[in-house]
């Protein structure tokens, strides 16, 4: 059975969005602070791990959250995603057109 990850985008004083996690498994699970993609991804990996990779996400908004901001988490994940797969496949380059420095023909020797 899958444990449900609760992933609310909300917004701070200052306007920034940031990902609260709760774990839906443990009674009283302390909220998990994500500032951007990278930092969401690790953590929801980390989860994963605990639960044997058996995790469903939720995903909701907090009130005072802008579309304008809902729509830069789902594009910023959506790059993440591209990258991620670009390095899975060994590509020499991402989806953007910026190198894949974790492709080791990126770093060959080239005669002048």
């Amino acid at each position: 059975m899958s444990v449900v990850i609760e992933s609310t985008i909300k917004t701070s004083p200052l306007g920034r969005w940031y990902i609260e996690l709760t774990d839906t498994s443990v009674a009283d699970s302390e909220p998990i602070y994500c500032l951007d993609v990278y930092e969401y991804a690790d953590k929801i990996e980390e989860l994963g791990a605990k639960h044997d990779g058996a995790v469903d996400v939720l995903w909701s908004s907090d009130e005072g959250v802008t579309p304008e901001q809902i729509n830069e988490v789902r594009m910023q994940m959506n790059a993440y995603e591209a990258e991620q797969e670009s390095i899975r496949n060994g590509d020499s380059h991402l989806a953007d057109g910026t190198p894949n420095f974790n492709n080791p023909e990126n770093y060959q020797d080239q005669e002048a």
